[in-house]
């Protein structure tokens, strides 16, 4: 089973913590909208670097 990440959103800052370490470009902050792409391979870097804890990764 696949693995990807997920952002709650009412927890997030926005803050893009999460999209400086994904290597795969897979996180990309729009303005003030995270958005996690069908590319994440739920590697959990971006967990790992959140300071809200709005991050998790998850079977799909």
């Amino acid at each position: 089973m696949a693995k990807r990440a997920f952002v709650d959103r009412r927890k997030c800052a926005y803050c893009g913590a999460c999209v400086a370490v994904c290597n795969l470009l897979a996180a990309e902050l729009i303005e003030t909208f995270l958005e996690i792409k069908e590319d994440c391979n739920g590697c959990g870097i971006c967990v790992k670097v959140c300071p809200m804890n709005a991050l998790r990764v998850a079977e799909v």
